[in-house]
C-alpha cells in the first residue's frame, strides 16, 4: 500500500508531547456501524490500523459495535485501561468522542467524518466532492444512454456531498445527462443492507442508467453486484473496490481514512500528533478516483486523460467544486 508523501506531510507536525516507547504505547480503534469487513469505509480503517502493526510491532486494540450504546462505554473503556490514542471512525461518534474525551483530557482522540473542537481531539475530514466529482465525469463518459445512477447510504449531508461532487462531474462533461438518485434509509441501518443496494440499483438500471455509483458502505456490496448481473457499469467508494467485479466496475472513489488512522497512531507514538481539524482533498491525496489492472478494460486511456486534467485543475483552483451546503 503507497501511503503519499503529500497527505504524510500534513500530519507530520511538531509538538511538545514526548516520544511514547513502544512498550508503553496502547492505540484503539472503534469502527462505525457496518463492521470492520464492509469492504468500504471501515476496512480501509483496518488496513491503516493493520499496516501500523505490521510496521511497528505493536498491537493496537479494536473494537465493532452493534448499537449506539457501546461508544460511549467502549472508549470510556479503552481510556481506562490505558490507551494513549482512541480512533472513532465515522461521524456517529462525535457525541461520544465529546463526552469522553472530556472525561479523560489527558488521552488523545482522532475522530474521522467529524469536527469534535476539544484540546485532545483531532479532526479529520475530507473534500469526498473532488473524487466524486472524477467519477461522475467518468461516469458521463461511460455512459451509453444518457443515464447513470447514485445510490447513497444514510440520507445526510456527508452523503449529499457525494451526491452533489458526482452530479456536478457528470454534467461537466455531458450537461444533458440525467442522474438518477436514491438513499438507502435515514437510520445507521442503511449501511449495512446489500439487498436493499441492489434493489435500488436495479430500479435506476430499469430506468435506464448504464452506470451506478454507491456511496453507502457495506449497502454498496448490493449496488455493485447488481451492476455486474445486470451487465452494466458501477462505481466503487471509499475503498478501492475495482478488485470486487473486475471489468464491472469502471472506477472508486477512493478515501484514504487507512492513511488517516496510520498517521493518528504513528503521530500518537512519536509524539508528534496534535488536536484540531484537517481536511484532506485531491491537493492533498486524501481523495482520488482508482486507475489498477481490474477496471483498465473499462475506464479506457481517453477517459483517464479527460480525468487526469480535470484533477489537474481542481488541485490548481483552475475548476472548482462546489461545497455541499444543507
Amino acid at each position: 500500500m503507497t501511503f503519499p508523501h503529500r497527505l504524510l506531510a500534513l500530519f507530520l507536525l511538531t509538538g511538545a508531547t514526548a516520544l511514547v516507547s513502544a512498550k508503553d504505547f496502547l492505540p484503539a480503534i472503534v469502527y462505525d456501524f457496518g463492521g470492520k469487513f464492509d469492504r468500504s469505509f471501515n476496512q480501509s480503517a483496518s488496513e491503516g490500523a493493520e499496516k501500523f502493526k505490521r510496521d511497528t510491532g505493536i498491537a493496537f486494540r479494536e473494537f465493532e459495535i452493534t448499537n449506539a450504546a457501546q461508544r460511549e462505554q467502549i472508549m470510556a473503556q479503552s481510556a481506562k485501561r490505558g490507551a494513549n490514542i482512541i480512533v472513532a471512525v465515522g461521524f456517529t461518534q462525535a457525541s461520544a468522542v465529546e463526552k469522553v474525551a472530556k472525561q479523560f483530557p489527558n488521552v488523545k482522540f482522532t475522530i474521522i467524518d467529524a469536527v469534535v473542537d476539544l484540546p485532545n481531539v483531532q479532526s479529520i475530514n475530507f473534500r469526498e466532492q473532488e473524487s466524486s466529482f472524477l467519477c461522475g465525469m467518468a461516469a458521463a463518459l461511460a455512459s451509453k444512454t444518457g443515464k447513470i445512477g447514485f445510490v447513497g447510504g444514510m440520507d445526510i449531508p456527508l452523503i449529499r456531498k457525494f451526491a452533489l461532487g458526482y452530479v456536478e462531474g457528470a454534467h461537466y462533461v455531458n450537461p444533458g445527462i440525467e442522474v438518477f438518485q436514491n438513499m438507502t434509509g435515514t437510520t445507521p441501518a442503511a449501511w449495512g443492507d446489500p439487498t436493499k443496494g441492489a434493489e435500488l440499483a436495479k430500479s435506476q438500471f430499469g430506468r435506464g442508467a448504464d452506470v451506478v455509483f454507491h456511496a453507502a458502505g457495506a449497502t454498496g456490496i448490493g449496488v455493485m453486484q447488481a451492476a455486474e448481473d445486470a451487465g452494466q457499469l458501477s462505481i466503487g467508494c471509499d475503498s478501492n473496490q475495482d478488485y470486487l467485479h473486475p471489468g464491472s466496475v469502471l472506477t472508486s472513489a477512493v478515501k484514504r481514512v487507512d492513511v488517516a488512522v496510520y498517521k493518528a497512531f504513528e503521530d500518537a507514538k512519536n509524539g508528534t500528533w496534535k488536536p484540531g481539524q484537517l481536511v484532506l482533498g485531491l491537493a492533498e491525496n486524501g481523495v482520488d478516483y482508482s486507475f489498477d489492472e481490474h477496471n483498465r478494460t473499462v475506464l479506457t486511456p481517453a477517459m483517464k486523460s479527460r480525468l487526469d486534467q480535470a484533477r489537474a485543475d481542481i488541485v490548481s483552483g483552475k475548476l472548482k467544486v462546489s461545497e455541499y451546503k444543507p
